[in-house]
């Protein structure tokens, strides 16, 4: 984020792009809610009818896959209506004029077409857009970046940032909102294939040579691989070895059957986690590890906050912490002790990386977090990026993008778009709020989510068995009849592994740049199920009551009330 969450409340105007806020993010999502309240615009642009429509001022329901050209037009209005920040281009940019004349091939009336929209939804966003900046901020998430154009999606936001001079204001800014705790951190710690700790690039040779004077050790001169490359090269056998970190991999990757067979297919597997998960289940050691509550250590959130945690309760049996379990294991391979600790492994790396040098524990322990860059230790830290100039040192950089369509489109054979998310209660694929009953109440299983006008055309009805099949395989599933879902598209998440494996469904497809799987788009079709199963249901039931606890003999006054 290059604002902060609490900036949101007082921003002009929110333009929500590809997120899910109330279920993906509901703290985040009750500062929004308080930015209207407060008289700010709510703009959100989603192909589904999500909760936050209803506090929004406009909802733009483009079509799946559809955000660079809708973006190019909205940013092809503001030139043309001189709606941009003039001053702010000209002293802290570079490519403006190549940007415009690239932007007269997407008029607004060709993006409208395309994105299945009102033309007057793109002037509608270009002028008041426009209109708040400075002080309009973009927030997005991953139904902005999890397509297989993915970074052109993010750099034309960009694009936009830079024209309405939101880059460097108060409650203004690009905001991508992190998808689970401590996302930020790990990429700021290196676990990134093309970075060292910090953002450091691996290629520059003294960013190097200052790695290998601390670790004595010679590091790589070329970068790594990604997790997608990865899973190829284990199949091929050029990957022997793989050592997976609280990630249950073949329920959260694209093309599930392929992930599946991919670990199956390396010689030696480990997973580190706090549960056995369908992951770990294939692995050939498995090391438990502690979970939030029982680790010692620092978070980093979504708006580069660094903060402290510390364990409130002891790690249960053999569990351990993954700080302890990482520095056991390096002594046990005979590589050189430079931690001890939590605590230790921090210092070293705020000494190493420039925008983390000023956090020390000492100041951790006395408030609530610092943003990070903070390079000295009487740097307050930064709430909001690129104040006076962009800080990089360099001029904001114009990127002209073209649109790219979804690398599966639907067809004869699949004519029906699958985008896949997440659901407020249930969070990702399960693996903590799948063990707690209490949660079944409120979604007791996966939904395949359908539009009312398609579902009475394909004969199907609420609560019908479905099955919901691919190039890749197929899910089972319940149908869920509703305006969330736009016509000839259908929402599930993979939160519910046990019957509805939807990864197996989903394309293998990812962003040429990232390697960002397109878990957003892909083509399927949608049928009743052979035989209306009544042991399905009465499986969701039982995994709804027991799953791996029991299920409480009485409920909580607060539950039966749900």
């Amino acid at each position: 984020m290059t604002n902060s969450i609490e900036e949101l409340a007082d921003a002009k105007l929110l333009l929500v792009t590809g997120s899910n806020t109330t279920e993906a993010h509901p703290v985040i999502s009750l500062r929004m809610k308080r930015a209207v309240r407060n008289g700010a615009k709510l703009i959100v642009i989603d192909p589904r009818k999500i909760e936050l429509t209803k506090w929004a001022d406009r909802h733009v329901q483009i079509k799946v896959g559809t955000d660079i050209p809708f973006y190019n037009a909205v940013a092809n209005v503001m030139i043309r209506e001189k709606l941009y920040n003039e001053e702010y281009v000209d002293s802290r940019t570079e490519g403006f004029a190549q940007f415009a004349r690239h932007l007269e091939h997407y008029p607004p009336e060709y993006a409208a077409e395309i994105c299945g929209v009102p033309v007057d939804d793109i002037y509608y966003v270009a002028r008041e857009y426009g209109k708040a900046s400075p002080g309009a901020a973009i927030c997005y998430t991953l139904g902005i970046t999890e397509h297989s154009c993915g970074s052109h999606n993010v750099q034309s936001l960009a694009n936009l940032g830079l024209l309405g001079g939101n880059f460097g204001a108060y409650g203004a800014g690009v905001n991508p909102l992190r998808g689970q705790n401590n996302v930020q951190g790990a990429g700021d710690s290196g676990a990134i294939p093309t970075d060292l700790p910090g953002y450091q690039k691996l290629e520059k040779p003294e960013v190097r040579e200052k790695f290998e004077a601390a670790w004595g050790t010679p590091l790589p001169k070329r970068r790594g691989i990604t997790k997608i490359t990865a899973m190829d090269q284990m199949v091929k056998g050029r990957i022997r070895g793989t050592y997976i970190m609280g990630e249950n991999t073949v329920v959260s990757d694209p093309h599930a059957n392929h992930a599946e067979h991919a670990l199956k297919s390396t010689e030696f597997l480990v997973v580190q986690d706090i549960f056995l998960t369908d992951t770990a289940r294939l692995a050939d050691v498995v090391l438990p590890a502690a979970a939030f509550a029982e680790s010692d250590g620092t978070f980093t959130n979504s708006e580069r906050r660094v903060q402290r945690v510390r364990p409130a309760i002891k790690p249960p049996g053999e569990a351990r912490q993954d700080t302890e379990i990482l520095l056991d294991l390096f002594a046990r391979m005979g590589k050189p002790q430079h931690a001890q600790s939590a605590a230790d492994v921090w210092d070293e790396m705020r000494k190493l990386v420039p925008i983390l040098g000023g956090i020390t524990y000492e100041r951790l322990e006395q408030g609530n977090g610092i943003q990070w860059p903070c390079p000295t230790e009487d740097h307050p830290g930064t709430p909001f990026l690129h104040k006076d100039d962009m800080d990089s040192g360099m001029p904001g950089f114009f990127a002209p993008v073209d649109h790219i369509p979804p690398a599966e489109e639907p067809d004869d054979e699949y004519p029906v778009l699958l985008t896949t998310g997440r659901r407020r209660s249930t969070y990702h694929t399960g693996t903590q709020t799948g063990r707690a009953s209490g949660f079944g109440l409120l979604v007791p299983h996966e939904m395949c989510e359908i539009n009312p006008t398609d579902a009475a055309s394909w004969g199907i009805e609420d609560g019908d068995t479905l099955t919901v099949s691919s190039r890749r395989g197929f899910v089972t599933v319940a149908a869920k009849i509703t305006e969330r879902s736009p016509r000839g598209a259908v929402f599930m998440s993979f939160s519910f592994p046990e019957l509805t494996r939807t990864n197996n469904v989903t394309s293998d497809a990812y962003d040429f740049i990232t390697e960002t799987p397109e878990f957003k788009a892909c083509a399927v079709k949608v049928e009743l199920a052979a035989e209306q199963n009544p042991e399905w249901k009465r499986s969701q039931e039982r995994i709804r009551l027991a799953g791996e606890v029991t299920a409480p003999t009485k409920l909580p006054r607060r539950l039966q009330r749900l």
